[in-house]
């Protein structure tokens, strides 16, 4: 599956994006340069709502880009909201937040491999 990528700025102090699809190592790329249109867009203080309720599934270069971006935000004294994961992903927030996870997985395959096993047991 691909990713789709697609926003709606009503204002300049908040932009809404809406993710569909898989975020991973494949489409990351994608993600990223969306979002290099799209965040310079929201002025500074902004607010950054990316809306998960269509995203399958997210690896660990996904949660990278989700971080990154946060970061930019942040820089620019802004905010970015994560709304409606679907359960799986979810989930994989709750592990990353709960395990500090470079001293858990020896490799980036072995916690998407990880990451992967664990979205499956949800979506069944």
């Amino acid at each position: 599956m691909t990713l789709i990528v697609r926003s709606e700025s009503p204002t300049t102090d908040r932009s809404t994006v809406w993710v569909e699809g898989r975020l991973d190592a494949a489409t990351f790329g994608e993600f990223d340069d969306a979002l290099r249109d799209i965040t310079p867009l929201v002025d500074n203080g902004g607010t950054l709502i990316i809306d998960l309720s269509a995203l399958d599934y997210i690896s660990s270069a996904g949660l990278r880009s989700l971080a990154q971006l946060r970061r930019q935000m942040q820089d620019r004294a802004g905010r970015t909201l994560l709304l409606n994961p679907q359960p799986q992903v979810k989930k994989v927030f709750e592990i990353v937040k709960a395990v500090p996870v470079a001293e858990v997985f020896a490799s980036v395959a072995e916690l998407d491999q990880y990451l992967d096993h664990m979205q499956r047991q949800i979506t069944g």
